[in-house]
């Protein structure tokens, strides 16, 4: 499912429009990523939770060359299922 398909769904269910279903989701997401840039977290009971890890910098190779090179430092995206989604998978 892409993100037109997610806004077309959301309208449905929700007997909204198109554009409320779009803006509702644009909200969400600019929401859980300002709250995960500010090393928050978002947690959804049953859904699962959204926050952000610290990767190490580590060195690496370039698989055309076999040369080695470093991978800096950096913050990820973490989602963690929550228990009723992972019950219905």
């Amino acid at each position: 499912m892409n993100k037109a398909e997610l806004i077309d769904a959301m309208a449905e269910d929700a007997g909204i429009s198109k554009a409320a279903a779009k803006k509702a989701l644009d909200s969400f997401t600019d929401h859980v990523t300002g709250t995960l840039a500010k090393g928050g977290r978002v947690s959804l009971v049953g859904f699962g939770s959204f926050s952000t890890s610290e990767r190490s910098a580590r060195e690496g190779r370039n698989p055309q060359t076999g040369k080695k090179i470093q991978i800096p430092a950096k913050t990820v995206a973490k989602f963690k299922a929550g228990a009723e989604l992972n019950a219905k998978l």
